[in-house]
C-alpha cells in the first residue's frame, strides 16, 4: 500500500459503523436538520413490553428533514441495532407517513427528495400481521411517491436488507449498495433454518456474499451504484442518483425480463455467484 493509499484509508469515515440517526444526518447537507417523531416524543411499540422486550422510544425508525444539494429532502433510516432493524406497527407507520407527506408536498409543487436507509431483516415477528400490513403500506407509499420524485434507497450493512423490506428496496427508483451490504428476500439464516445447511451454510461468509452481497447484486444489475464504505462516497452516490433521476422503467415494471432471467436457471443444477453473473449480465438503466 502506497503512502497515498494509506492516508486515504485513514481519512475514510465508515458509513456502515454509524447509527441510523448518524447515517441520516451524514447524508443531508450540513446545517439546519430536524428530526420528526424522535425519541423524546416517546412513540414506541405498544406490543413489545407485553412480550418482555424493552422497546425503543423511536421504535427503530429515524426521520430527519433537511436539504440535499440545497433541495428539500427527508432521510428515513432504520436502526439495525434494534431488533435487527425489524419493522413493527409504529416504525412502519413512521416510514409510510414520511413517504406520504413527501408525496403530498410533491403534489403541491414543492417536491421533497426521499432517501430510504434500509438496514432491516424485514417484518418484526413479535408484531406479526401488524408488521406485514404496514410493510405493504410502505410499498404502496414508495410506488405512489416515485411517480413524482425519484426514491433513492441505500443498503450498507451490517444487517442487510431482507424480507418484505427487500421488496421496498426493489421498488426504489435507484439503489446504492456497499460491498458489505446484503440484499435478498430470505436471509441466509432463514434459508439454513428452513432448508438445511446442505442448501446454504449461513456461516460461510464468502458464499453468502457471493450470492447476496452488494458487489454481486450490483454485478447482476439489481443495484445502480456500488460504493466503498465511506460517508462521502455514499453521500456522493445518493446525490448522483437524484441527478440522474428516475429510470425509464422501474424494476417492478420489468416482469417479463425477470421471468426470462428465472427461466434461464436450471433448478436441478448447482448455481454459484459466478454462474449467476454469466446468466444475468448487468444492464444499466
Amino acid at each position: 500500500m502506497s503512502a497515498g493509499d494509506l492516508a486515504r484509508a485513514l481519512a475514510r469515515r465508515s458509513f456502515v459503523e454509524l447509527t441510523a440517526r448518524e447515517r441520516a444526518r451524514a447524508l443531508l447537507d450540513a446545517g439546519e436538520q430536524r428530526e420528526l417523531l424522535g425519541p423524546f416524543d416517546r412513540l414506541h411499540s405498544p406490543w413489545l413490553e407485553r412480550q418482555g422486550i424493552v422497546p425503543q422510544e423511536d421504535d427503530g425508525a429515524v426521520i430527519v428533514r433537511g436539504r440535499l444539494d440545497g433541495r428539500e429532502a427527508v432521510a428515513i433510516a432504520i436502526e439495525g441495532r434494534f431488533q435487527g432493524g425489524s419493522i413493527g406497527e409504529v416504525a412502519g407507520a413512521k416510514i409510510a407517513g414520511a413517504l406520504d407527506l413527501a408525496r403530498a408536498a410533491a403534489e403541491r409543487g414543492a417536491p421533497v427528495l426521499p432517501v430510504l436507509l434500509l438496514e432491516t431483516g424485514g417484518v418484526r415477528l413479535q408484531e406479526a400481521n401488524l408488521g406485514l400490513a404496514v410493510i405493504a403500506e410502505i410499498h404502496a407509499s414508495v410506488v405512489a411517491l416515485r411517480r413524482h420524485v425519484p426514491v433513492v434507497g441505500v443498503v450498507a450493512g451490517m444487517v442487510g436488507c431482507f424480507g418484505g423490506m427487500s421488496l421496498a428496496a426493489a421498488l426504489c427508483s435507484r439503489l446504492v449498495v456497499t460491498r458489505q451490504a446484503r440484499l435478498g428476500m430470505n436471509g441466509p439464516e432463514v434459508v439454513e433454518q428452513e432448508a438445511g445447511v446442505e442448501e446454504l451454510d449461513a456461516s460461510d461468509r464468502p458464499l453468502v456474499w457471493s450470492l447476496v452481497g452488494g458487489e454481486q447484486r450490483h454485478a447482476v444489475g439489481l443495484a445502480d451504484a456500488l460504493v466503498e464504505d465511506d460517508v462521502d462516497a455514499v453521500a456522493g452516490a445518493v446525490r448522483e442518483a437524484f441527478r440522474r433521476g428516475a429510470p425509464h422503467v422501474h424494476w417492478s415494471e420489468e416482469v417479463e425480463r425477470f421471468e426470462r432471467r428465472l427461466a434461464a436457471i436450471d433448478p436441478a443444477g448447482a448455481l454459484d455467484g459466478a454462474a449467476l453473473r454469466r446468466l444475468w449480465k448487468r444492464e444499466d438503466r
